[in-house]
């Protein structure tokens, strides 16, 4: 009986992922001009205590890479990580030009997604980072964010 060869023999390690997000994030901030990287942190550590595994926690630290073109759709195939982790970056990576309720259906069709998008928007509500934000765009963002926990079935907190 001869083994299938598998893609990627040696994955990259949870140490490895958060360091190649934090190389890739490195120049960015975010709307409160605080360094990206504090975010992918903080979802990171959001899915982990929300029970999340490793395959979960590497899609946390890359949950927004491709989408911010801070590394391509080839880098993430071609990379060792799982599969499952593959499809949960893609999952939470928005299209241009998609409605959310597109969006929302492909994260609850993709096992694993919702936790990991549940701890991005946890993160992404914290009042003390919209605090941070002018009324408006705090405005906007605290709906936009409510909206899609509606979306996805996600209970207040």
């Amino acid at each position: 009986m001869t083994e299938t060869p598998q893609k990627h023999p040696h994955r990259l390690t949870l140490t490895d992922v958060e360091a190649i997000a934090r190389t890739a994030h490195a120049t960015q901030t975010d709307k409160a001009g605080r360094p990206y990287t504090e975010h992918l942190r903080a979802v990171a550590e959001g899915v982990r205590t929300r029970g999340g595994d490793d395959d979960q926690i590497a899609a946390a630290w890359l949950h927004d890479a491709v989408e911010d073109d801070a590394l391509s759709e080839q880098w993430l195939e071609d990379a060792p990580l799982s599969r499952r982790t593959r499809d949960v970056v893609r999952a939470l990576t928005k299209h241009p030009g998609e409605p959310p309720e597109a969006y929302a259906q492909r994260i609850l069709t993709t096992p694993g997604a919702l936790l990991v998008k549940e701890a991005d928007l946890a993160h992404n509500a914290d009042p003390s980072r919209l605090a941070a934000l002018d009324e408006p765009t705090r405005k906007r963002l605290t709906e936009k964010y409510a909206r899609m926990r509606a979306l996805l079935g996600l209970v207040d907190e």
